[in-house]
């Protein structure tokens, strides 16, 4: 799931940045209100942390500006603005809930887990393909009925291959999308974690999910295997 910081405190950004990536999210930081504008115009994000006190444009008029597009994105207020009033105007334009500074990351992370799980309205929240279930929400996959135990990066690849679904993606794309590496020397090391995944999410099973498109890259899908790109 993809979360924008919104927090000019590099120290803090940081901070929570590493911690949130910790827990499996892609995170993208903007450091003050027009850039976190730009940013929710241009991608479709699962939550945005807010701070109030930032550059440019402060962070009720983000969340002014946020929801008068109808977004439905949920907004945690993470600040060290206080007061009732202040709580109760960010609460009055839309935020969903309302952190003071200084707080504990555990309990960030929980109230992060709480948001999510309410916005179960997407239906992206799960998502499947024949009998394999993958929730982004609690970070399990499940495929015939047994949970299948993936490391963080094995979890995120398999996530970027079903919202794919039924598409080819090359290696180039999961090192930019899903490591977020700009460089292309890493793609070798994408057909290890391919190879990871089939062991544990293809072997024993029927249908085979995972396929190489050959020359292209590789797709997720249903497919006989006859059917593969030569």
């Amino acid at each position: 799931m993809r979360v924008l910081l919104v927090e000019d405190d590099k120290p803090v950004a940081d901070f929570v940045r590493r911690g949130l990536e910790a827990e499996q999210y892609a995170v993208d930081v903007a450091q003050d209100g027009e850039e976190a504008q730009r940013k929710v115009m241009e991608c479709d994000y699962d939550l945005l942390v807010l701070d109030l006190n930032l550059p440019r444009t402060d962070g009720f008029e983000v969340l002014r500006s946020l929801r008068a597009r109808n977004a439905s994105t949920p907004v945690l207020i993470l600040t060290v603005r206080t007061q009732v009033e202040e709580r109760v105007k960010g609460l009055d334009l839309g935020a969903d809930d309302y952190l003071p500074k200084p707080f504990a990351f555990a309990e960030l992370a929980a109230r992060v887990r709480a948001l999510l799980r309410r916005s179960d309205r997407s239906p992206e929240v799960t998502l499947r393909a024949a009998d394999l279930e993958l929730n982004r929400v609690t970070r399990t996959v499940i495929r015939g009925g047994r949970e299948i135990d993936l490391t963080r990066r094995e979890f995120a690849l398999l996530e970027y291959l079903l919202r794919n679904r039924g598409r080819c993606v090359t290696r180039a794309m999961v090192v930019q999308d899903v490591w977020h590496y700009a460089s292309d020397t890493l793609t070798n090391v994408v057909d290890v974690y391919i190879n990871y995944l089939r062991t544990k999410v293809d072997r024993g099973f029927e249908p085979k999910l995972i396929h190489t498109i050959r020359g292209v890259g590789y797709e997720l899908s249903e497919m006989p295997e006859e059917k593969e790109a030569a």
